[in-house]
């Protein structure tokens, strides 16, 4: 039987990915900063992919069973809306750490556990494809960051016949995507220094994100890469054309522009 490892299974794009492969006939085990009830098939860890201490336990209890993956599959991440200069500097290393450090933990620790020729899927964001907006420089960094890990890891893992492919979809009807506008409306009264440009963005926000798609849809995209021999090396899946544009625009005429319309 095959298996996977995802991360963030607890709910969104991780609880889809868990059903679509456990339809198919994988076992999956899962990490989670939540408890979750295990059924045929299904193993769960609850654990902070942040925490090294806890992700090396887990390895190693799975290594004694000698438990290997066919792929590993990073999904878990936070979001939150934040103005570089005004917010709390431990939210900040809160996003950076589970977006960025936790997939390095995780592929660090666990790549022992990875079959000769498996594959990463690492699933990042849109928004590591274009220009931060404000606001959304923090989630846009750590994902910017993120992509940039995979292409390292990437050309390590191409050395060893692995694959390494990242997975940059748009709004998806999550609860992440949901509390994105929430924590929108957070900054807005919170900040002191952005009062009238945050409540603007809220409103911005709201059009830029369009339609969610289902998690169900790009958790059947994930399978279908995993099992494939040949893939490419990074799917952008339902792009918003309007920050597509926004991001083909020079630096200036991008501040220029948000500027206008913020102010």
């Amino acid at each position: 039987m095959k298996r996977v490892l995802i991360t963030g299974t607890g709910s969104g794009i991780g609880k889809a990915c868990k059903e679509i492969f456990l339809q198919n006939g994988f076992e999956v085990i899962g990490l989670d900063i939540n408890r979750q009830e295990e059924c045929q098939n299904f193993r769960s860890f609850q654990v902070d992919i942040t925490n090294f201490d806890e992700l090396t336990k887990i390895k190693n209890e799975l290594k004694g069973n000698n438990i290997i993956f066919d792929s590993i599959i990073n999904v878990a991440g936070i979001h939150k809306m934040a103005s570089f200069v005004e917010t709390d500097l431990n939210k900040i290393k809160q996003v950076i750490d589970v977006n960025l450090m936790g997939p390095i933990a995780v592929n660090n620790l666990f790549h022992e556990l990875l079959i000769e020729k498996g594959k990463i899927i690492i699933v990042t964001s849109e928004v590591a494809s274009f220009d931060p907006l404000p606001f959304n420089g923090l989630y846009s960094v750590s994902k910017i960051a993120l992509e940039n890990y995979a292409q390292a890891l990437r050309q390590e893992l191409n050395l060893l016949d692995q694959k390494v492919i990242t997975i940059l979809p748009g709004a998806i009807e999550t609860p992440l995507s949901k509390g994105s506008i929430d924590d929108t409306k957070c900054l807005a009264d919170s900040t002191n220094l952005y009062k009238k440009e945050s409540s603007k963005f809220v409103t911005i926000t709201k059009k830029f994100m369009g339609k969610p798609l289902s998690p169900y849809k790009l958790a059947k995209k994930i399978f279908k890469v995993t099992l494939k021999k040949k893939t490419r090396l990074r799917y952008k899946i339902h792009h918003n054309f309007g920050l597509v544009l926004l991001s083909i625009l020079p630096k200036r005429l991008q501040c220029y522009l948000i500027k206008l319309i913020l102010k």
